[in-house]
């Protein structure tokens, strides 16, 4: 029978069974990187790449084993925003149906926020729009120095709706206004000041070389203690600390203390082992 502590991976998505405009590549430390694979689109958003990612990313809800979670695109290019085709397609349809259409992205980027496992966007190449959302929704960006960013709906008339909750938390509310109301085009260094990007490397290999370092960092943690850490962030970020959020915590480590992977883990420790989730060769 599995063991979903000692085996890293128990589940991932099928990449036969998902759209080809998603790929999901998965490695035995529970790393998995999600591709959007649109390279001739500059991996632009259409319907049918929105809900193929959000396919990937409600499966990846319950995958067991997984630690870290990366969102790339094919072909040197983040994401470009909106597919030209189908913006002209969306001229001509009604107040309902742009709202029904704006629903599914918006319960894509809820979808990979909600991701259990850590979320990192490797940002190559233009970053724009929707493109910029699926950055601010990842819990943290590395870029290449090349790299452009852009919330430029309002040069269209329109508003970065659907992105904006997470583009507000992750940059605060006086930036968010300033790019959302210029629709200015900026850089990764700026990326940076703003609080869009976390880390900025030179070329793509300095971003692999991240990638493969934060892999070796999350390795050894917990798969599931990883998503009940997040889960702390998203709970407790901006309450009030008062009884009820003292109880709560109270609580969740005390959950924690008796789940498989606590015992497991403070076994472990006291037995001055590795811990089963952890491979024998690490």
């Amino acid at each position: 029978m599995t063991n979903p502590i000692a085996d890293p991976i128990v589940e991932v998505p099928d990449t036969d069974a998902m759209s080809p405009l998603v790929h999901i590549d998965s490695t035995p430390e529970g790393a998995v990187t999600v591709w959007i694979n649109r390279p001739e689109k500059k991996n632009a958003f259409d319907s049918a790449t929105i809900a193929a990612l959000a396919q990937a990313f409600e499966t990846l809800h319950g995958a067991e084993g997984v630690r870290v979670v990366f969102l790339r695109g094919v072909g040197g290019t983040f994401c470009a925003g909106a597919d030209l085709e189908w913006m002209a397609a969306a001229a001509d349809w009604s107040e309902d149906d742009n709202r029904t259409d704006a629903l599914e992205l918006a319960h894509m980027l809820k979808a990979l926020h909600d991701v259990p496992a850590l979320t990192v966007a490797l940002v190559e190449g233009a970053a724009f729009g929707g493109g910029a959302g699926l950055v601010a929704a990842c819990d943290h960006a590395l870029a290449t120095a090349d790299a452009k960013f852009a919330f430029s709906e309002v040069k269209l008339g329109l508003t970065p709706a659907t992105i904006s909750p997470y583009v507000i938390a992750a940059l605060g509310p006086r930036t968010s206004k300033l790019l959302f109301a210029t629709g200015r085009v900026f850089d990764a260094d700026a990326a940076w000041s703003y609080g869009l990007v976390d880390e900025v490397f030179d070329d793509v290999e300095g971003l692999v070389a991240a990638q493969d370092a934060l892999i070796e960092e999350v390795t050894p943690c917990a798969p599931g203690a990883i998503g009940d850490a997040k889960a702390l962030v998203n709970d407790f970020a901006f309450e009030k600390i008062d009884r009820g959020l003292i109880d709560d915590s109270a609580r969740r480590i005390a959950r924690r203390r008796v789940s498989d992977e606590g015992q497991e883990g403070l076994r472990a420790f006291l037995a001055k082992r590795k811990p089963s989730w952890i491979a024998e060769s690490q």
